[in-house]
């Protein structure tokens, strides 16, 4: 269908020129979007200081990371000092030292990351049923995830792990005595097992971590499927295999890729209890001896930006999983 033109006169009479009708329709609209744009940056404008904040404290310090990572310098040669390229790189991936921190690795966050889950899982279930006094076990639970990590090192290597003083010895004593022996085993559990007694130290400081993430996937569990399974004759083990378990996958997993961010940079622990000896020196022990030990900060860096970008990837996916349980959660 054709537009008409409408002929328009200037102050003295005369003509001019033509203007369509939807050209005056589109006028009021991009008056009325400059006001939403001002809005909308009056909302932002708040944010402006933290995010330039966030940039020079978290943003400028891993560019200039980077950026040493393709230098050679070793304050130890300071006379060796220029551009390496990805000679740093190289070394990093051919390093022995390396590849054992990072299979340290592997093993210590798989091990904390999967006993945490499971013993997390079981005191969600056990905290989601009424019974007397559940705040208070709750609370108690929920302590060594808020004992600051230096702390709790120092409480399982001197107060549990101490071969002459620690606790667990003297419960090995106590129980011996009981039975009229007078001579006890007394191990000293950081020489003998220094992985696993950073491990157990680990897990009591994260399980109640995935406790709560796990209780909370519980609680928002539809009540009406669970009755309704029940009123079938669904047993305890059906209704937790067929209806819980599938409801808390997303929950277990957001868990389990929260935990391994954290337990990948784990650095207190292993410093603290075992001084990343003994086969214990993971990744972040491993980049704090080459830079602290050996002074080689070229090769530091780049030790440090492939830990940041294998968490980096890693994070994408829980970032996925909490986007994904949000739209779950809107569209109920």
């Amino acid at each position: 269908m054709p537009t008409r033109s409408v002929e328009t006169r200037d102050e003295r009479g005369g003509l001019s020129g033509t203007r369509s009708p939807g050209a005056t329709a589109a006028r009021p609209r991009g008056g009325a979007r400059a006001p939403g744009r001002a809005a909308a940056w009056a909302r932002r404008a708040p944010l402006l200081p933290a995010l330039v904040f966030l940039i020079v404290v978290t943003q400028l310090p891993f560019v200039a990371t980077v950026v040493i990572s393709f230098v050679r310098w070793n304050a130890l040669a300071p006379d060796n000092r220029g551009f390496a390229a990805f000679d740093n790189y190289k070394a990093v991936f051919t390093d022995p030292a390396m590849r054992s921190a990072i299979w340290t690795t592997v093993l210590l966050t798989v091990t904390v990351v999967l006993v945490s889950l499971v013993l997390g899982l079981g005191l969600a279930l056990l905290l989601d049923r009424k019974f007397t006094g559940r705040g208070v076990v709750r609370t108690m639970l929920i302590t060594p995830f808020l004992v600051v990590p230096v702390a709790a090192a120092l409480l399982w290597k001197h107060a549990l792990y101490n071969a002459s003083y620690g606790l667990i010895n003297g419960t090995l004593t106590w129980i011996w005595k009981l039975f009229g022996s007078a001579d006890p085993p007394q191990p000293d559990w950081m020489t003998t097992s220094p992985l696993a007694a950073v491990e157990v130290a680990l897990i009591w400081q994260w399980t109640p971590f995935m406790m709560l993430i796990l209780l909370a996937g519980l609680q928002s569990r539809p009540a009406d499927a669970v009755e309704a399974a029940r009123v079938d004759g669904a047993s305890t083990w059906d209704v937790f295999r067929y209806l819980t378990l599938p409801h808390l996958r997303r929950y277990l997993e957001l868990a389990a890729l929260l935990g391994t961010i954290y337990v990948v940079q784990n650095f207190d622990a292993v410093f603290t209890i075992t001084s990343g000896g003994l086969g214990t020196g993971n990744l972040p022990y491993t980049i704090y001896q080459t830079f602290y030990q050996a002074h080689d900060y070229g090769r530091a860096s780049a030790q440090g930006v492939v830990v940041v970008v294998c968490s980096l990837l890693v994070a994408t996916f829980a970032l996925r999983t909490v986007s994904s349980l949000l739209r779950e959660e809107i569209t109920r």
